[in-house]
């Protein structure tokens, strides 16, 4: 964990905006060896905590822009030819956008909040050819959140740097457990939403 504290305090606020758009697109970086070290130095006066919030959120907004485009412009052959460099295989490829087309444009807001996910759900929202200010939003809000909560267990926990990374992975598992209660009650409410026009 020094070593994580230590490398985030020299790269300063860009290395967090980087590193988070390379979290965001291909390349799998953990978030949370990211933006906890970052609110721990922020607890340590270190770190301004609402800058690299901000620059955890837009790096994620620039990764996730990355494949979008690449998704939107270049298309499946692309992808399906070199993702396995990137450790993302057809199949993964496939179930992320069954996901997306299943839960509908939301996911792209879900998906910041789900580990693995995460960095792959902009590929079926490039693909299906979303509206980039609506992909934009939804992206920056739920990186937004991401990036908040993990930082805020960083600052919060301060000088116990054991327990950051114990209760980042705790984060994780509850921002998985409340997006799968939003994406049911989503369903639910689009469900009756969609039942009720029919009606009409």
């Amino acid at each position: 964990m020094l070593m994580l504290v230590d490398g985030i305090g020299s790269l300063g606020y860009l290395g967090i905006f980087i590193l988070m758009a390379m979290e965001s697109s291909l390349v799998p970086i953990p978030s949370e060896l990211v933006m906890s070290p970052a609110g721990y130095l922020a607890q340590q006066g270190l770190m301004n905590p609402w800058i690299a919030i901000l620059s955890g959120t837009t790096g994620s907004l620039a990764g996730a822009y990355a494949n979008y485009c690449v998704a939107r412009y270049l298309g499946r052959p692309v992808l399906f030819k070199y993702g396995k460099y990137f450790f993302i295989s057809p199949d993964k490829l496939h179930r992320i956008e069954r996901f997306f087309l299943r839960h509908g444009e939301i996911s792209t807001f879900i998906g910041r909040l789900l580990p693995v996910v995460r960095h792959l759900i902009s590929i079926p929202a490039g693909l299906s050819g979303m509206q980039l200010l609506r992909f934009s939003l939804y992206t920056l809000l739920g990186s937004f959140i991401w990036c908040s909560v993990l930082t805020w267990i960083g600052f919060t926990i301060g000088r116990n740097q054991n327990l950051i990374m114990l209760y980042s992975k705790q984060a994780i598992i509850w921002a998985s457990f409340g997006s799968c209660l939003l994406l049911i009650a989503y369903t639910f409410f689009r469900h009756r939403t969609v039942k009720t026009a029919k009606k009409e």
